[in-house]
């Protein structure tokens, strides 16, 4: 397995052996509201955020940053989670799970490529066949919570029909229609927060299908690593 792979423990009925994900792709401005996603871009331009190359635009960062640990290490208390559905394209087929884009927020001003790539990308281990909720997929229900000690705080919630659906995005980051390519994974893009942007001691996710009456979830504490302190150095 290459050292930019990532094995991962998906809970896929019918397999009894860990995913393998060679690719791992991060959506990003992937709204339906094209005029939204203006007025989006507008704001963060003015905090220092690059306009991005494109609309929706892909970033490819390594795969060996997914984990389904509960706990992730971060490098100082400037970062934040990012609900947002998944697709694992698999030998079996393509999967949907649900995950955080763990985003460090300090660096994104100056370079938005390098802040993905700073952070770990939790994952839950429950997946979903995309073919079983295709039909219903806008209806599919995204959240997320942030903690700080015993407070605990609605962060994000909506519906994918906010975002271009699965077989845009794929379609866009391939050049053509197609299938993702066994082995990548696709995070799909995020939905507007409904709190203040701002560093948490956790962060949950889930993905709620409204039709089958069943859930997707994920939740992990962030640790902020200690500063580096070199004698004799301010």
């Amino acid at each position: 397995m290459s050292p930019r792979s990532a094995r991962l423990d998906l809970k896929r009925p019918g397999a009894d052996a860990p995913a393998l994900i060679r690719e791992l792709v991060l959506a990003g401005w992937t709204g339906r509201d094209a005029d939204a996603v203006e007025r989006h871009v507008a704001e963060l331009e003015k905090l220092g955020v690059a306009r991005p190359p494109t609309v929706p635009c892909y970033y490819r960062v390594s795969a060996s940053l997914l984990t389904t640990a509960d706990e992730v290490d971060v490098v100082g208390a400037h970062t934040s989670g990012e609900a947002e559905a998944v697709l694992f394209s698999l030998s079996d087929g393509l999967w949907v799970g649900v995950g955080s884009d763990h985003t460090d927020r300090r660096s994104e001003a100056f370079d938005v490529a390098v802040s993905k790539q700073a952070c770990a990308k939790p994952v839950g281990t429950a997946v979903w066949r995309y073919a079983e909720v295709a039909d219903h997929w806008d209806r599919l229900v995204l959240r997320s919570y942030a903690w700080d000690g015993s407070r605990r705080r609605l962060y994000q919630e909506g519906t994918l029909a906010a975002i271009r659906p699965p077989e845009d995005l794929i379609a866009r980051y391939l050049g053509r229609p197609g299938e993702l390519p066994p082995g990548t994974a696709m995070f799909c893009g995020t939905l507007a927060a409904v709190a203040p942007l701002a560093s948490s001691d956790g962060f949950a996710v889930e993905l709620v299908d409204p039709v089958r009456d069943r859930r997707l979830g994920h939740s992990y504490s962030v640790h902020p690593l200690p500063a580096l302190k070199i004698p004799g150095c301010m």
